[in-house]
């Protein structure tokens, strides 16, 4: 018999071992409760039980609203880890939809390296059309403006923002309006080295990210690849005028920052309508990890404030 050894190792985050299978380090999750939070409720449905796509769907009982807009969220986590079950998502998400007054639907896609890209991409579009067709049979979405629909999501999802974003401009039957997109944080990457990643003191988020992209490209693939430099993508004007309001949110102590803004400029150039909102003194995804800290509220309005003026 052959061993089974340890292929990588990012024992914070993952293992994956020589037969192909992998162990992921699983944080603390919240279960999913009709109980009331603090003006919120959720629940966990199901998007196509056949690949599993799951997602957790949070409504806000407060409000007075005849209809409301709904936030698709996708998470981060190098696409090779993360859940809409953690706790930081959990939170944060519950607390969103209490405060945009927006329906949240959190997707759980298939994840890296068992489930490479453009799979995750495929996965998160899929959401949108679940959207559409829950419409009249799922009593939570009887408020939700389909008109009115916005995608976030944070690091890797952020990535994943603007990939769905694409698909739904070239889909012709696209059941639903992408009004904005909220990309906190996103990831992006290229063979070529931005500034920050030539530093000296970030060897160790560089070998993160490479192994990150290096489990979740295609076999073959390198970073260059399309769905992880942006200018590897073929997109034709009459798609960029199309695209949706933009707001980008980087934060000053984010070694992924450059990426955000560059993301930020390379949209600008297409002449789509952005703006790029830093938050001062935090680190990459701090709302996951402190969901009640201030600067994760005042991510929180900003979020509100665009939702509502777009």
């Amino acid at each position: 018999t052959t061993m089974n050894t340890t292929v990588i190792d990012s024992s914070e985050f993952i293992k994956v071992l020589s037969d192909g299978s992998v162990e992921r380090h699983i944080p603390t999750s919240a279960p999913a409760s009709l109980d009331l939070y603090q003006g919120y409720k959720c629940k966990d449905v199901t998007i196509d039980s056949k690949k599993p796509i799951t997602a957790r769907m949070f409504i806000p009982t407060t409000t007075n609203a005849v209809t409301l807009p709904v936030l698709v969220y996708f998470h981060g986590g190098g696409f090779c880890i993360g859940s809409t079950t953690w706790l930081g998502y959990h939170h944060f998400l519950g607390d969103l939809s209490a405060i945009t007054e927006s329906i949240v639907l959190s997707v759980d896609y298939r994840l890296a390296p068992e489930y490479k890209l453009p799979i995750a991409y495929q996965d998160c579009y899929t959401s949108l059309i679940w959207l559409s067709q829950q419409k009249n049979t799922e009593p939570w979405l009887d408020n939700a403006d389909l008109s009115r629909v916005f995608l976030s999501g944070d690091s890797a999802g952020g990535n994943i923002v603007h990939h769905v974003t694409i698909t739904a401009i070239r889909d012709k039957q696209c059941p639903v309006t992408i009004k904005g997109i909220l990309p906190i944080h996103p990831y992006f990457g290229s063979e070529k080295r931005t500034e920050l990643e030539t530093k000296e003191g970030s060897v160790d988020e560089v070998k993160s990210n490479d192994m990150f992209w290096r489990l979740s490209i295609p076999e073959g693939s390198n970073r260059d690849y399309y769905g992880c430099n942006l200018e590897k993508m073929e997109v034709f004007e009459t798609e960029w005028s199309r695209f949706p309001k933009v707001i980008v949110f980087v934060a000053e102590l984010d070694f992924l920052k450059e990426r955000g803004v560059m993301y930020a400029e390379f949209l600008k150039k297409k002449g789509v309508n952005v703006k790029l909102y830093e938050t001062i003194d935090e680190k990459h995804v701090f709302h996951v990890f402190r969901p009640d800290c201030e600067a994760a509220r005042l991510l929180e309005k900003k979020m509100k404030e665009f939702i509502y003026t777009v």
